[in-house]
Order: C-alpha cells, then structure tokens, then sequence
C-alpha cells in the first residue's frame, strides 16, 4: 500500500516491452531501444502465460470446491457476479477461467442446489469451450441471458441472491447501476427484494489461499525484491545527477523487461539533513521527479507487480554514502533495527490465527510505547488485490464497530502486507527524525506471520562519485 491509500494505478505493460529511450526529463543515460539492460536474472523464473493460464485454472477447480460452505455460511442461496465488456468486474478471474471476457453483458451464476449441490452456470455472450470445464455453459448459440436467468431462478428459487452491492469496498460493490436494474427487472420485483449483498462471501472467497498458490506468490515477490535492489543501486542511481523521476522511470522498465504490470504508480520518497518533513495525510510525502539524490541521502521506494492473479507490495531504504563514507551512521542503523523490532511485535509475538486486527494493534503498540518507540502499522491484506479483503492491522482497527464478526478475523494461511514505520531522532540531523518504512509480504502461520523473503535489516548502499 503507499503510505496508507495513494491512487492505484494499472499499467497495461505488454509482455518485453522494449525500453524506451532517454526523455528530455531524463539526466541519467539510458541503455537503448531494445537493451536487455533492465531484466533482472530473477524474472526468469515467471512462467508463460499459457502455463500460468493452465494453473491457475487447476486452482479454480480447488476453489470452486470451497465455495458452496462458504455460500451457506453467509447465506446466500444464489451468487451472480456480473461482467461488464472492457469494464471487468474484479471477481472475474478467481470465479472463472483468467481469460479475456467480451460479450457485452456476461454472468457468472452459482447456486445452493441443496442435495444437487453447487450449481455453476455461465451465461455468456460467446460460446468458449473452456468454460464448460467449470460450468454449464452453451456449446452453441447461446440463449438469451434474460430467458436463462428467469429459468434458474424458478427452478432453483434462492431465499437470498447475492450481489456486488453495499460493499466496504471496490470488490464487494462492483455491480453497475444498469447491470442491477436489468437483473432486477429480469427476475421480478419479488426477486429484487431477495437482492443481498455478497460481500462478506466475496471476503472469505478472495482471503482464502490454496497451498499450491504459495510458491508462484513466493516468485513474484522475489522478483519484487530485485527489481527494487536494482532500482537502488549504483546501476541505476548516480548521485549528484539522478533523479526521482529517472528512478520511477527504470521501475516501469523494468517491469517490462520482467513482462509484469504493475497495480499502482511506483512512488519514492527521500529524506536528508536539514530538509523538512514534507507530509501528505500524516505520512512522509512522496518525493517530486525532480528532486536530484545526493549524498547523504535516504531513498525509500514503494513498489509492486501483478503476476498470475496476484499483487506484491514491496518498501524498502536506502543510504547514499557521503564522499569517505564506507558504511551508514550508527544512529542509522538504531532507527532500523527499531523497525525492525516493530516487525517482530506484529509478526511473531502478537499476530495469531482467530485474532482481531484491532487486538493486534492494540498489544503492538503497547509494546512499542514500553519500548519507547515512536510507532505507525497500517497493514493489509494482500494477494488477488494489493488492497486485499480480509483483515487489517491498523490504527483504525479498533476503532472499528464489527470487530468480533469473522471476515474481520485473523485467517489461517491468509497473505498480509506488513506495512509499519518507526521515527527515531538521528544526532547527526540536529535531532531530526528519520522515518524508517518497511513493507513485506508474509503469510500467517500458527505461530505469527512468516516473510516470504527474509526483511532489510541493513540499508542498500549507493556510492558516491569517487568511490564508483
């Protein structure tokens, strides 16, 4: 997440995209159209996108099995999400195959079939044969969506019809104003007053991760963590010359170097002596394009990439070396070595399976105020979304009024940002404090929460001139 929620933005990269050439912005050289310069060795482990399709689909078959208890314990008799042409509803790609959607108007329609079962059917604009792997879908021209969704209404007559409406956020209220009417129209005014909303199914469906899922996440956040490391190095940053803007520029090229996107617009923020503390929302601001990096500079960046239906949310620091310098200030590492204990508060001693976020939050700052460390956490689910559904750790947590219902609990096996920050005055800046901000992705295990790459616990170094 950027410093709690900046815009996010998706960026339609293609698979190797070529690296653009040097802009009238740019102060740094840059390799030329074509150049390979920017893949990182890591992204040779992403798979092809036949294959990754071919996944993810076997997956879907193992969600699918998940579903009708999850339907039962929400009550929600009948789940239609609905897919708008070049306007996807965010569930699309985890109810049904990854695959691109066209038709207009299609639906993806599950229903409680008592002992029948789980019922699936895709009604669709198009015939596509892969789709009859998971549902009952048209093999030739296919029937009227209206005409269809009136039959299984009647046939299967749901007490509840669950919908992308009155949800907490994006994912649980997707349903457009049109898609809504032509259903409530459709199925009749009876039916329109069974209308429910389907968000804490959408929640528990969307938070709960497969154990085969866990290695192919493991690899994008790896790739995550290279790209970044180059991105804060001397192969990228000059100092005296590069600037803020030039770093942003070689993250979107590395992306597509790596074939990845990207969910939001990669951010940076830099923090020196005698400079002040710029902040947006009550966190450190992002830093303009223009700003130039120097020594004695601390760099932090804000990234992440979307693989196989997953996001990555990755931040990280790095120090600048004064000219004669060989290794960062001691007051430097204090103020991430407290970090580094905050970390530990949230991951191993207070984050467990059936907890609250907002009891989490509580015992960790708790800690953190005994410690006498100045402390922020604002972590987030993560996984099919950057902004995931499940449970946060934050400093709205308990403030919130539905704290003892089950999505706001910690799950078993669930993906979580770990997104914290510790102030600590540096002597050096005249007791300025420095902002050390982490985030990492983990999974929670009986025992906490598990990094799926070990943390920073010593910053990036970047050289100066004279020592390059």
């Amino acid at each position: 997440m950027k410093l709690l929620v900046f815009a996010a933005t998706l960026l339609a990269t293609t698979a190797l995209a070529p690296v653009p050439t040097a802009t009238a912005q740019s102060s740094t050289p840059r390799p030329v159209r074509g150049s390979r310069a920017f893949a990182v060795p890591e992204a040779a482990a992403l798979l092809p996108w036949s294959q990754q399709i071919a996944l993810r689909e076997d997956w879907l078959t193992k969600r699918h099995a998940l579903l009708l208890p999850m339907m039962r314990r929400h009550k929600i008799g009948m789940w239609i999400v609905v897919n708008e042409e070049f306007h996807d509803d965010p569930l699309s790609q985890y109810v049904a195959p990854p695959r691109p959607y066209t038709g207009n108007r299609d639906f993806f329609v599950f229903i409680d079939g008592g002992e029948q079962g789980l019922k699936k059917y895709a009604i669709t604009a198009y015939t596509e044969e892969n789709l009859a792997r998971f549902f009952d879908a048209p093999f030739t021209e296919p029937r009227p969506p209206a005409t269809t969704l009136r039959d299984l209404y009647q046939q299967f007559k749901p007490a509840t019809v669950g919908l992308g409406i009155r949800g907490r956020r994006g994912q649980t209220r997707s349903l457009g104003y049109d898609a809504y009417r032509f259903l409530a129209e459709t199925l009749g005014e009876e039916a329109e007053k069974t209308f429910v909303s389907a968000g804490d199914l959408i929640e528990e469906y969307l938070d709960t991760r497969l154990p085969e899922e866990m290695e192919h996440y493991r690899t994008a956040v790896t790739v995550t963590e290279a790209i970044v490391k180059r991105a804060l190095s001397n192969a990228v940053i000059t100092p005296n010359r590069t600037t803020v803007g030039d770093v942003r520029r070689a993250l979107f090229d590395m992306l597509g170097a790596a074939g990845v996107r990207t969910w939001f617009q990669p951010d940076l923020r830099v923090q020196r002596k005698g400079a002040d503390i710029a902040t947006s929302r009550g966190f450190l601001a992002v830093a303009p394009e223009s700003t130039t990096i120097r020594p004695g500079d601390v760099v932090h960046v804000d990234f992440g990439i979307s693989y196989m239906g997953f996001d990555t949310d990755w931040q990280k620091m790095a120090y600048v070396l004064q000219p004669g310098e060989r290794d960062v200030p001691e007051s430097f590492k204090r103020a991430m070595a407290n970090t580094n204990t905050l970390q530990d508060a949230v991951m191993l001693r207070h984050g467990r399976p059936g907890l609250t976020g907002g009891t989490v939050f509580t015992n960790t700052m708790t800690e953190m105020k005994q410690r006498n460390i100045e402390a922020m956490v604002y972590s987030h689910p993560i996984g099919t979304q950057g902004h995931g559904l499940g449970t946060s750790i934050d400093f709205r947590s308990p403030l919130r009024s539905d704290t003892t219902a089950q999505n706001t609990r910690l799950r078993l096996g669930s993906y979580i940002s770990i997104e914290l920050n510790t102030a600590t005055p540096i002597p050096e800046w005249g007791g300025k404090k420095l902002f050390v901000m982490m985030e990492d992705d983990a999974h929670l295990t009986e025992q906490g929460y598990r990094f799926f790459r070990p943390r920073q616990e010593s910053y990036y170094l970047i050289a100066s001139p004279n020592r390059m």
